[in-house]
């Protein structure tokens, strides 16, 4: 799925938990930028993805435009895609 500047991949586990990678290739910005964007996506996804989500191994892929997107917008895209992975993956 896409949510503007993300693209989230995701396929049903038989953990009993989530487990979540994140991609953040460099597409010409400095390893500063890459970084801080890495631990933004870490952030949102231990606050609002891994809760109530059922258990799934899910990859979140940054596209360029996410080094230019706000806190916000980027916290926005994270819990549309928690909505949709709730909708695809529902709790047994």
């Amino acid at each position: 799925m896409r949510t503007g500047s993300l693209e989230v991949r995701a396929i049903a586990s038989l953990l009993s938990h989530a487990r979540v990678g994140v991609v953040v290739p460099k597409f010409k910005h400095s390893g500063v930028d890459r970084n801080r964007l890495k631990r933004r996506l870490r952030e949102l996804i231990r606050t609002t993805l891994l809760h109530g989500i059922p258990p799934a191994d899910i990859v979140v892929r940054a596209d360029p435009a996410a080094y230019e997107a706000s806190f916000e917008q980027l916290a926005a895209q994270i819990d549309r895609a928690r909505t949709q992975l709730c909708r695809l993956f529902p709790a047994h």
